[in-house]
């Protein structure tokens, strides 16, 4: 199949068009760039260096033979983006072109502004380009676990069989999301579910939960082929900011209490489900929705994990939580439809951690201390 990974310089979309490209298909990346962008803005940078994407594709293609397509430009460009489907005319468009960090959404309102803008109608854009060029053109979204919030229900797969008076009827599942951010990822579902509805197209929404881990088989081969390792408290996700702290003999920092409850993946796991997802398409007409993760469990479970996991002392330290979340909660998440496809998970292991403590340990010099601490907060950003 021939697919197009918008975003496939980030640090999912570049391991993705590996996997896709050594898995058999034809490839193509489109980015403008915007996430090596926002290390400038914040004065950091990836734990792990990685090349530029011109030099990424050089090196697959001498490890593998295999080339991949590069276009450069911003899906806020109609005519750029529509020139870029057509021009590669996919089967499928995997979709993770966006700006995907809730803290830097909530900075201020310009920071709130341009994630809004970004992201939904970059995402209506390509709509568009799919309804226009190929309405057959198979969508894959990535979504997020934030979409849903906390409810004190079981949280299903996209949708939800609804009694009310005496009828019935299958909706969309209700969305709380927590962060400007996260209503973006939102407005993208509703968007996307009216097109399929409207038009005929054809998608797959995948609520992802965090993402773990900085390596997959292809990323491995070669230095060169690393993706990003984000460890601020900005882009960096949970586990990862534990280990590098662990390393650097710094406390894991919890916010709050730590009972907040989290829906994990493996990289490698992400990868593997994009695959799954673009071989096993949604029929014409049908928004499908598979919540992507594997596990789930609360940041204090997961700072006690590393801290046992570390060889040497660790020490823990709840602060104030910056944002504005229920701390203790009931979660439970329908997590299926993929392992129907195939999928069989990596689960959180004593290996892994390991593995990333080696890989924190060769590049800890790169670490700026200062950006492990939270500076974005929820309710600061009403100040500005």
């Amino acid at each position: 199949m021939r697919v197009l990974v918008l975003g496939g310089d980030g640090y999912l979309g570049w391991p993705t068009a590996l996997h896709l490209s050594d898995k058999g298909h034809d490839v193509a990346v489109l980015d403008n760039f915007a996430r090596r962008g926002y290390d400038a803005e914040l004065g950091v940078e990836s734990l792990v260096p990685i090349a530029s994407l011109a030099d990424r594709i050089a090196t697959w293609q001498e490890l593998s033979g295999r080339t991949i397509t590069s276009y450069e430009g911003d899906l806020l460009d109609a005519e750029f983006l529509f020139e870029a489907v057509r021009d590669f005319a996919p089967d499928a468009v995997v979709h993770y072109a966006e700006q995907r960090s809730a803290p830097y959404s909530m900075i201020d309102r310009e920071h709130a502004v341009y994630t809004q803008h970004n992201n939904v109608i970059g995402n209506l854009n390509l709509l568009y380009a799919i309804a226009e060029i190929d309405p057959a053109i198979h969508l894959v979204k990535l979504g997020t676990m934030g979409e849903y919030g906390t409810p004190n229900v079981d949280i299903e797969e996209g949708w939800l069989d609804l009694e009310h008076n005496g009828r019935s009827d299958r909706v969309l599942f209700p969305k709380r999301p927590g962060s400007f951010y996260h209503l973006t990822k939102v407005h993208d579902s509703h968007n996307i579910e009216f097109t399929c509805r409207a038009w005929g197209l054809r998608a797959t929404d995948l609520n992802q939960g965090v993402v773990y881990g900085q390596q997959t088989p292809q990323t491995a081969l070669d230095p060169r082929l690393a993706t990003r390792f984000d460890y601020d408290a900005v882009f960096g996700t949970v586990l990862n900011r534990f280990v590098i702290q662990a390393v650097l003999g710094q406390p894991l920092t919890v916010y709050g209490k730590g009972t907040q409850t989290r829906g994990l993946i493996d990289i490698r796991d992400t990868v593997e489900c994009i695959r799954l997802a673009v071989e096993h398409p949604a029929e014409p007409g049908e928004f499908r929705v598979f919540n992507q993760m594997t596990e789930s469990m609360s940041v204090a479970a997961i700072a006690d994990l590393v801290a046992d996991r570390f060889p040497g002392p660790v020490q823990i330290e709840h602060l104030e939580n910056p944002r504005t979340e229920a701390p203790e909660h009931y979660y439970n998440v329908k997590h299926t439809g993929l392992v129907g496809l195939g999928l069989q998970p990596h689960l959180l292991s004593d290996t892994l951690i390991e593995s990333m403590f080696d890989i924190v340990g060769a590049n800890k010099h790169r670490v700026n201390p200062e950006k492990l601490r939270p500076a974005v907060r929820w309710r600061g950003a009403l100040k500005s």
